[in-house]
């Protein structure tokens, strides 16, 4: 009886296995041609020059020869960068006016 139990467990358990492998794999598979088929719009969307040309200015900031190009800067966009750059500690302390006026000393 124990022969048996052991004869028939040992394939049963590769064939459970197996068939849990073979559902991940079938998963990935889908999730496989999703991404695909993402990447084929993607790619049919970048065929268009114009919309090249916006992602270059979106990304890159590119202007085409005669534009003038502006930057806004927004006040929660300083903090950002200036934290960056190591001067946070000094120009947050006092008002504005001050951090301009001690950029214009130093200089």
């Amino acid at each position: 009886m124990c022969a048996l139990a052991l004869t028939i467990a040992v394939p049963l358990r590769t064939y459970l296995s197996q068939r849990a492998d073979l559902a991940e794999q079938e998963q990935r598979q889908v999730e496989l041609r999703e991404e695909v088929a993402r990447l084929e719009q993607q790619r049919d969307r970048m065929s268009d020059p114009a919309q090249v040309e916006a992602e270059a200015r979106r990304r890159l900031g590119y202007v085409m020869p005669g534009e003038t190009p502006y930057v806004v800067q927004l006040p929660e966009d300083d903090g950002r960068d200036a934290g960056s750059d190591g001067h946070a500690g000094a120009e947050s302390s006092g008002p504005w006016y001050e951090g301009l006026w001690g950029e214009v000393t130093e200089k």
